[in-house]
């Protein structure tokens, strides 16, 4: 009997059991291999054949990526169709994957990605049919190609419309992975482009492959507070855009404290026009509302804070204090929030000096009040189970005891969490316990509470070095 190993090639039907037990024999074997290697000196053998040894561990590398884009593939789809009942019921299998191999959830959602274009798919009956990009999944199990090479091949096969024939999309595939088994990335990419400007001459495209193209990232705020926008906007944003910006002419819409004469460069003003734009449908009121509450910029700060920058806008002998948070992961510089405070009505949390108990704790009902999710963006930040990135903005609500276990809808009760994760509490995968100091600890009952701290880079760079020795201290471990 034979079984399909990826859809290519033939091997031995094996039991589950045996198939392990094979597949960590050979690992181990692999890693024996290179725990020799890394003992064997490379002092003398000389740069020639150091460049052999680099290319060769580069093909091996490529290799071992091409066999975890296997795993990702049958994870996702698995060959049998069944579910893995060694697996505990409820378990997030994304969240094992990002625990265990030390990932961003962002790099898990992309491996699953480029798993389903070049793993054979699973048909309602019948046997496996073939991968959506066959050139490029055999470039990728033989280890001829790396991970900038997928992403090149992908981009250009994704710049062509949806016009071009079925016929014509799998030569570009081809002559692509072609290049890429002999190329750079960069030169693939250059490639993709000539192709797509040899099938689609005329720039034909359709709405739909507008809508598939069109995105906006917001990266990282830098550490003067900037932050770097890149992506393409449709036709009609566009349209939206460039009446806005045409708004924004020299002399008008100037930033305050910009000198009378207009100075601004036309990108200048584009930027001004689009934070014209959001700030008055911000203003507007139209938005409808989020998670229960007006979509509005919510920030949170302290009271001593809140005093320095009122003394520093008229004393510039008065150092103005550090940035204000925003709901999302912004900062905002304190100068900015009180010029934003005094156009516009927004949510603001103050904490008291030195504390981080909210001065104002709402009321009690079934579901959270308004005034209680600004104590969550005040407090949390973001999700507040440990190493989870979700901001402010897009968690929900958990109740740490449950609502349904008796427990209060008050806001020293209440936390953020993001739908993931709140679903995972809800359905007992994980348990929230409050500690003395007002903090939610998460665990998976492997062991005790941790909390979360990334939202909060001011406790991580805390020293906690002894804080594993403390038989008294009852908190929950940071993450």
């Amino acid at each position: 009997m034979f079984e399909y190993v990826g859809g290519m090639t033939a091997t031995p039907l094996l039991t589950a059991e045996a198939a392990r037990d094979a597949v960590r024999a050979e690992l181990d074997a692999v890693e024996a291999a290179y725990e020799r290697l890394r003992a064997v000196a490379t002092d003398l053998v000389g740069n020639a054949f150091r460049i052999e040894i680099a290319e060769r561990l580069e093909a091996q590398q490529r290799a071992s990526r091409g066999l975890s884009y296997r795993m990702f593939g049958e994870i996702a789809d698995p060959p049998d169709g069944l579910g893995d009942p060694e697996l505990p019921v409820g378990v997030k299998i994304r969240d094992v994957l990002a625990s265990r191999l030390r990932l961003t959830a962002a790099e898990v959602r992309r491996r699953f990605r480029v798993a389903a274009r070049i793993r054979p798919r699973r048909s309602l009956a019948g046997p496996p049919m073939e991968a959506e990009l066959p050139e490029l999944a055999a470039a990728v199990e033989a280890g001829q190609v790396g991970d900038d090479h997928i992403v090149a091949v992908c981009r250009g096969l994704d710049r062509l419309p949806a016009s071009v024939p079925a016929a014509e999309k799998h030569k570009a595939e081809r002559t692509l992975v072609r290049h890429a088994r002999e190329q750079d990335s960069q030169f693939v990419n250059v490639i993709g482009t000539v192709i797509a400007d040899c099938l689609n001459p005329d720039g034909t495209f359709t709405d739909e492959d507008r809508a598939r193209r069109r995105s906006l990232v917001l990266g990282r705020q830098g550490p003067d507070g900037m932050s770097r926008l890149t992506g393409w906007l449709d036709p009609e944003a566009r349209a939206y855009l460039e009446a806005i910006a045409a708004v924004v002419r020299p002399g008008r819409h100037q930033p305050e404290g910009e000198p009378e004469r207009d100075r601004r460069s036309p990108e200048q003003r584009c930027h001004d026009a689009l934070k014209l734009a959001l700030k008055t449908a911000i203003g507007s009121g139209g938005l409808g509302r989020h998670r229960g509450a007006p979509v509005s910029v919510v920030v949170t700060t302290t009271l001593a804070e809140l005093e320095q920058a009122a003394r520093a806008a008229v004393d510039p002998a008065v150092p103005m204090p550090p940035p204000a948070r925003t709901g999302g992961t912004g900062r905002l510089p304190m100068s900015d929030l009180i010029r934003l405070a005094s156009e516009s009505i927004h949510y603001l949390a103050v904490f008291e000096n030195h504390s981080e108990r909210p001065l104002y704790l709402g009321r009690s009902r079934r579901l959270a009040t308004a005034d209680q999710r600004i104590i969550g963006y005040a407090r949390d930040r973001g999700c507040t189970k440990p190493g989870c990135f979700v901001r402010g903005y897009d968690c929900e609500i958990h109740h740490a005891c449950e609502w349904s276990a008796g427990g209060a809808t008050d806001a020293d009760n209440l936390f953020f969490g993001c739908a993931t994760d709140h679903a995972a509490a809800t359905d007992g995968t994980y348990t929230t316990t409050v500690a003395e100091d007002g903090r939610i600890g998460w665990s998976d009952g492997t062991g005790p509470p941790r909390v979360n701290d990334v939202h909060h880079p001011e406790r991580l760079l805390g020293d906690d070095a002894n804080a594993d020795d403390d038989d008294d201290d009852d908190l929950p471990r940071s993450a």
